[in-house]
């Protein structure tokens, strides 16, 4: 279902022959959404009617998109932009005392995250990768409260695009939302095992073969994603709980049917901030931007 590393190294590969420069953007500079969708919907097919029907349904309310690189960190890099480019204060999780101190608390109740997998840096001495994870979890907040003291839109603006072009640093933010999905997991799965309450989407996040616990969800799921997978629907749904953020999704090849805009999670609380992405295959995500007027108003 996602892409795997050969291909991604062949696109790599392929771009850096073409064009060296728009390799590196992670987030490319926002165009005419229907302009957009002519130049990548141009048949006749049923799927391209769907598609171009779709697009100019959100282009009621966007007139851009900006379209995300795709290595299987798109999911990530479009709601942790989205989230840090209309950000105006740092999220009450981000404030916690204990957020940094996440590593080293979850290692000394579960030693089965020493076989967590940081990104280019397997097989590294879980002390080691406790330290590095912490370093990753200081520069979320660090950026997050730097980027939401910024008044002006368009300066705001230009300090993310800034952010997602520092390769390095982009990447240590994504393996931080995956740590934070790691502990939103856990908190999930206790809470059930002790007859709270919980989401339907961890009944079924925890019903699969693959995920039956925190642990199986870390070694099959959250250690590939990046390298050899994406995010997957029912992690949409982690990933929104962990940032405490509604992610709506214009999933357009459900266009005319209930689940063409879908809000992970279903019913969220009413103060979580709303960030929008677009897909076209639940695999790849782009991002609406430039509100229409109208729908300001």
């Amino acid at each position: 279902m996602y892409r795997d590393e050969e291909e991604i190294e062949r696109e790599k590969i392929l771009l850096c022959e073409t064009n060296s420069s728009e390799y590196k953007l992670s987030v490319s500079p926002e165009m005419d959404i229907m302009e957009y969708c002519r130049k990548e919907w141009r048949g006749n097919t049923p799927a391209a009617k769907r598609m171009r029907k779709g697009y100019e349904a959100v282009a009621q309310k966007f007139a851009s998109i900006r379209r995300i690189r795709g290595d299987n960190y798109c999911a990530f890099r479009a709601t942790l932009f989205q989230a840090l480019s209309q950000a105006t204060q740092l999220p009450t999780w981000l404030q916690s005392e204990d957020f940094t101190m996440l590593p080293e608390n979850l290692l000394s109740k579960y030693d089965w995250i020493k076989q967590w997998q940081l990104r280019q840096k397997l097989g590294k001495r879980m002390g080691e990768i406790s330290d590095e994870i912490k370093e990753y979890l200081i520069l979320l907040r660090k950026k997050w409260k730097n980027i939401s003291e910024i008044k002006g839109p368009l300066e705001k603006q230009e300090a993310c695009d800034k952010l997602f072009k520092n390769e390095e640093e982009e990447y240590c933010l994504y393996e931080a939302l995956k740590f934070l999905m790691l502990n939103t997991a856990i908190e999930l799965y206790n809470a059930d095992k002790s007859g709270r309450r919980v989401p339907v989407f961890s009944w079924l996040l925890f019903a699969r073969d693959t995920s039956n616990n925190p642990c199986q969800l870390m070694q099959n799921h959250l250690n590939h994603i990046g390298h050899s997978g994406g995010l997957e629907q029912v992690e949409m749904f982690l990933l929104a709980y962990a940032l405490q953020y509604t992610i709506q999704v214009y999933r357009l090849y459900k266009y005319s049917t209930d689940e063409f805009i879908t809000l992970y999670p279903n019913d969220p609380e009413e103060d979580w901030p709303v960030v929008t992405l677009i897909t076209e295959d639940d695999r790849h995500y782009n991002i609406p931007v430039r509100m229409c007027q109208e729908t300001m108003l």
